[in-house]
């Protein structure tokens, strides 16, 4: 293997990197992880800690680090603190995933000599090595984060490696026997939140009404979300009955990883639970609207890209700034049961 001068020795390099704050985004980072471990490296992780789950069942990451801040802090001296902690782990490199200019401040006050991410906010004396962004030439975001473990300048698009989160059989148990699940189902999930706000959302009564195709009071249909999604789960099981049960905010992501990772099929917003899914590789249709499934697809070959491409979409937008939300709305439960039928 060819070894660019540019590039951290391998099998003796420690390299930082500093993580995205969304979880989707975090699963779309692994295909760095890959490419990074595959040349040797050991790789600690500076994130949040609700992403620290997901980084934990991945094999590539050696240790997460705990960050201290929130989206959207500034935090000058506490970065500078935890920078200068960090230095004593005499890191050959970091990877700045976030485009921020305070997300990169840690690795400059740690001293790591080789300080690696895009071009963005003025963080021309933060890191040393900038790559210059071309939304044409990488349309997704897995492979901006990828091309990072290539020279600056590089103009190679390699075959991305698929997300892969490790569940084992008796982490799925467990999960199961914590929340009184039945050991031996086989069930479909739903994951109908979605963070960034209700123009990425498949609408309450369509998810119902499909749980009432798929579920049954004996196999009823499991939904995962966070706490901010109970209202949406509790209006999915008034009109759906018991063909649903709703699990939103009583699980924590290691349990919903472990629930996801057996399910006989998975109906998803685009979400970081939808990238979950993709990265457990389960049988997935991820429903689109407001957003690009050309920006941030599924990385699996078993999911679905489910979209009506209407003319206004993707926008990009919180709320549907039409008034009409036609990408979702005219996103019929019966046209989405067909697509189950192709996986």
């Amino acid at each position: 293997m060819t070894v660019h001068s540019s590039l951290p020795t391998p099998h003796s390099s420690r390299i930082l990197v500093v993580a995205p704050s969304w979880i989707g985004d975090t699963i779309l980072a692994q295909p760095l992880f890959v490419r990074l471990h595959e040349r040797g490296a050991m790789i600690d992780v500076l994130a949040p800690a609700w992403s620290a789950p997901l980084l934990q069942r991945m094999p590539q990451i050696r240790r997460v680090i705990e960050s201290p801040f929130r989206h959207g802090d500034f935090a000058f001296f506490a970065r500078r603190a935890l920078g200068r902690q960090l230095a004593a782990a005499h890191y050959a490199a970091a990877y700045v995933l976030p485009n921020s200019w305070k997300s990169a401040l840690v690795p400059f006050f740690a001293g790591i000599p080789e300080r690696i991410g895009y071009q963005g906010e003025a963080r021309f004396g933060l890191l040393n090595r900038r790559h210059k962004l071309d939304e044409a030439e990488l349309p997704q975001l897995a492979q901006r984060y990828a091309r990072l473990a290539d020279p600056a300048g590089s103009t190679r698009v390699p075959p991305l490696p698929a997300p892969h989160l490790a569940s084992s059989r008796e982490q799925q148990q467990a999960a199961r026997h914590a929340l009184g699940l039945p050991l031996d189902a086989s069930p479909v999930i739903f994951c109908p939140g979605a963070e960034y706000g209700p123009a990425k959302r498949w609408p309450a009564p369509h998810f119902a009404a499909l749980a009432q195709r798929l579920g049954s009071q004996a196999d009823p249909v499991w939904i995962l979300g966070s706490a901010a999604d109970q209202v949406i789960g509790d209006s999915i099981v008034e009109r759906a009955g018991a063909c649903a049960v709703n699990l939103c905010g009583r699980t924590s992501l290691e349990q919903a990883i472990d629930l996801i990772a057996a399910a006989r099929l998975v109906v998803s917003n685009d979400s970081g639970l939808m990238h979950v899914a993709a990265a457990l590789e389960r049988p997935l249709l991820a429903l689109y609207g407001s957003s690009s499934p050309v920006y941030t697809p599924p990385l699996s070959t078993r999911a679905k890209i489910v979209t009506l491409n209407v003319e206004c979409s993707p926008c990009f937008q919180r709320q549907c700034p039409l008034g009409h939300f036609k990408c979702m709305e005219g996103m019929a439960p019966d046209y989405v049961l067909s697509q189950s039928r192709t996986l």
